[in-house]
């Protein structure tokens, strides 16, 4: 009996079938964003270009500088690849990251358990906590946010820090996009103080040529570290061999002294 035409195409279907999963599985595999960025040359890196001293323009040379800069520059070094900076302003920067506008964020932010749903992180390479700043002629002695109830608290919009201002009952909290907009209002004395990165308030009040001063530290320390999207294991494991390699052999501290004078791989307690 001769078999039926269906017989001769099921071995053959069968066949496809079988090469149409593989080349799907190879296609996943090859997915991954450490394949991606090196067949492409560059990285591309999220950053606001607003935040002095972690990532600004330079007045002179309009590149984009800072400590978070030269740390996007060296992690891309080290995956062998070009350096490709993506501007965008902090408040929808998560949301830049999980359309794909960018690889990776360079730009403080803090590893929380919330962003971990959404994102994958490298390892921390900067360690920190929260402080208040006041205005220099301000005589009120808080000593944390529970005493600035019924005060008005300047942050900014999108950060760890409104988050925090905003668990608070009783605080009002004024989100603005960036530093310079609530250090005017604090200098003014239209708020009663400003909540931001401990390494960041030194640097703020030097520069800023305002009328403030440190207020007090706020809450446990944070680590901060390199996002990315989900499910590429790959890269995850490159990002943070970077991280690894640049702590080890001082590059990462380097870096750190040239911005801080202090290392901020450590814990504040260790520096």
């Amino acid at each position: 009996m001769r078999p039926s035409k269906t017989a001769f195409l099921a071995p053959v279907v069968r066949s496809a079938f079988a090469l149409a999963i593989a080349g799907a599985a190879c296609m996943a595999q090859a997915a991954d964003l450490l394949d991606t960025v090196k067949s492409r040359g560059t990285l591309r890196i999220g950053a606001e270009a607003t935040y002095p001293p972690f990532n600004f323009k330079d007045q002179k040379t309009g590149e984009l500088t800072g400590f978070d800069a030269d740390v996007a520059r060296l992690v891309a070094s080290k995956l062998g690849v070009k350096p490709e900076f993506v501007t965008t302003e902090w408040s929808g920067i998560l949301a830049g990251l999980a359309a794909g506008k960018f690889d990776v964020i360079v730009n403080q932010v803090g590893i929380t358990e919330e962003r971990k749903r959404t994102f994958d992180f490298s390892e921390p390479y900067t360690i920190s906590s929260a402080q208040l700043i006041l205005n220099r002629d301000d005589t009120r002695n808080f000593k944390g946010l529970d005493d600035l109830k019924g005060k008005r608290v300047g942050v900014g919009q999108g950060s760890n820090y409104e988050k925090k201002a905003k668990a608070v009952p009783g605080v009002e909290v004024k989100s603005y996009p960036g530093a310079p907009e609530y250090l005017q209002d604090l200098a003014a004395k239209r708020i009663d103080a400003a909540l931001n990165d401990s390494l960041m308030v030194n640097y703020l009040i030097k520069t800023s040529n305002l009328p403030l001063k440190a207020g007090a530290p706020i809450g446990d320390v944070e680590k901060m570290g390199i996002p990315f999207k989900k499910d590429n294991p790959k890269f995850k494991a490159a990002i943070d061999k970077a991280i690894s390699d640049a702590k080890a052999d001082g590059s990462l501290k380097a870096i750190s002294m040239k911005w801080f004078g202090v290392d901020v791989t450590q814990p504040p307690s260790a520096r």
